[in-house]
């Protein structure tokens, strides 16, 4: 799974704790004129425009205290949304039983993208049933996972 460097992480992770929020993940793409710092941030009450501001307001002035990243880049802070993406295998655990798509970095059956419910977790192996098949997923096997929205009509 694509996540930010792991300096990165460890530097922001424990600001977004420290103000009371969950750190969903942290995606950085990297560019020299237009790159991006993404990250997810959620709380069990939810997450509200004002908590975005709150964090993206902390995470500024660290980002500039410490110049971690070369170059321009944008800052997002979100709510991980509806389609959550997953950045930790422990996220798919939360939701065994909701339908996630997987996109893979090379084939497994000859699929690179997966639409199936999660049964379970085994290490760091991800078990996804899809009808009557069962499909091993290595968590390291993934290059994105999101889960899919289920609408009440």
């Amino acid at each position: 799974m694509r996540q930010a460097p792991e300096h990165l992480v460890n530097l922001i992770e424990p600001i977004i704790t420290g103000l009371g929020y969950e750190c969903v993940g942290i995606d950085y793409n990297p560019h020299p004129k237009h790159g991006l710092l993404r990250i997810y941030i959620d709380s069990e009450k939810g997450i509200l425009l004002e908590d975005c501001t709150k964090v993206s307001h902390q995470i500024s002035g660290v980002l500039d205290v410490e110049d971690p990243i070369q170059g321009e880049y944008q800052l997002e802070v979100s709510s991980p949304g509806a389609d959550r993406p997953f950045f930790k295998v422990s996220q798919f655990e939360r939701f065994i039983g909701s339908s996630v798509t997987v996109h893979l970095y090379k084939s497994i059956a000859g699929r690179r993208k997966i639409t199936a419910v999660i049964e379970g977790i085994q290490g760091d192996v991800v078990l996804l049933r899809e009808a009557d098949q069962v499909f091993e997923i290595p968590f390291d096997a993934m290059s994105k996972a999101r889960l899919v929205p289920e609408y009440l009509i």
